[in-house]
Formats: structure tokens, sequence, C-alpha cells
């Protein structure tokens, strides 16, 4: 894989697992509302929507307004049980650390909001290491619009040709698509090899070992 100036990568599931933490929340969330039948990897298979698309998919509801009822008590339940059931992958900081010390511009770009990974990297990952983070509540559209992507390229003086995006999943390869850079996914989530290879990359990676 080619050297790149900048790496953007999403969070959960690429840089951390907060799956036991989101799992937690949904289903607090969709058992008050009498929602049952959904399993852990239905719930799972939805990280990296926004909440909104998240619990329509899971309950098939698509008034907007109950829909946002739900996102604001999940956020709520977020408050209570997401960093203290988050944990960054075996690898990531020290990678991150490697790509830093080789000049890399490092960002995160993520549907999470960013107050919550801001929580959560504080006391994991060394300050100076992650230069951006472009969360939720940064952008009008979420991914796969390439909005925070842009936003995060503008911030940082980078340019699409020079960086590589990092994602688990098909909404990050669509991303990365309709932002017209690299995209390498990792196999840390529950999209399979097979599903990230439907779209343009330069690496299918086991773990993030491989960008370096």
């Amino acid at each position: 894989m080619k050297r790149y100036h900048t790496y953007l990568f999403d969070f959960d599931y690429t840089l951390a697992d907060s799956s036991k933490g989101i799992v937690i929340c949904f289903r607090n969330v969709l058992e008050r509302h009498r929602h049952t039948g959904i399993s852990d990897e239905q719930i799972k298979r939805t990280i990296g929507k926004t909440l909104v698309d998240s619990f329509s998919i899971l309950t098939g509801i698509g008034d907007e307004a109950i829909l946002e009822e739900y996102r604001k008590e999940y956020v709520k339940e977020a408050d209570r049980f997401m960093t203290a059931n988050t944990r960054l992958f075996p690898e990531t900081v020290s990678v991150l650390q490697a790509l830093k010390e080789k000049g890399a511009n490092i960002g995160i770009i993520s549907t999470k909001y960013r107050y919550r990974i801001m929580e959560l990297a504080k006391d994991t990952v060394p300050e100076g290491i992650i230069d951006l983070i472009v969360g939720g509540e940064d952008v009008k559209t979420a991914k796969p619009s390439p909005e925070g992507v842009f936003l995060a390229l503008e911030n940082l003086g980078t340019d699409k040709d020079t960086t590589l995006y990092i994602g688990d999943s098909i909404v990050d390869a669509e991303t990365a698509q309709a932002a017209g850079m690299d995209f390498a996914g990792v196999l840390h989530g529950a999209t399979t090899a097979e599903e990230l290879e439907a779209y343009p990359h330069v690496a299918i990676m086991k773990d993030l070992t491989e960008l370096l």
C-alpha cells in the first residue's frame, strides 16, 4: 500500500469496538417501546448508519417524529453506557502513533457525536496524534454523504488525492467513493470482505496494522 499524507478513519468498528454499548443503548430504547425479536446481530449490522436510519431499519417505522424521539432516548442511554462499554482495538494506538511519526495527518469521520469520541480518546490516545474529529453534529448530511470528508480536508489543508479513507462498512465504502478518494476496508465489524470488495478499494485488511 502506498504512503498517504492524510488518513481519515471511521470510528465504530474501525478504531474502536463500541458494539457492547451500542447494543445496550438500542435494546433499552427498543424494549421500552415493546419492539421485540430484534437480535444483537441485527443491531450491529446498522452500526455506521445514523440513529434515525438504524431505528427505522430495526423497527420498520417511518414516522420521523417517532424516530426522532427514539434518537433522543438513545442519546440519553449513551450518556450512561457508551464510554464505559467502548474499547479501542489492540493495534489502534500503535498504528496511529506510527502514522503520525511518519508525518501524516490523522482525522476521524463518524456519525457518532464528536464529544463522545473525545470523551474516550482523551483517556486512551496520546495527545497530539488525532488532528481532527468530525462528528455527527458537525455536518448537515451524514455519511455516505462526503460532506464530513470534505470538511476534514479543508480544515487539514490537504487534498483527496493524497488521502486514504479507512472504514469497516458499506457506508464507509460509499463515503469514500462519493468523495472520490482511495478506500481501505478493515474487517473489525459485521461487514464481510465480500461485501466491501464490491466497492473500489486499495485494500481489505484484517486489522489496522496492514496500513503500515
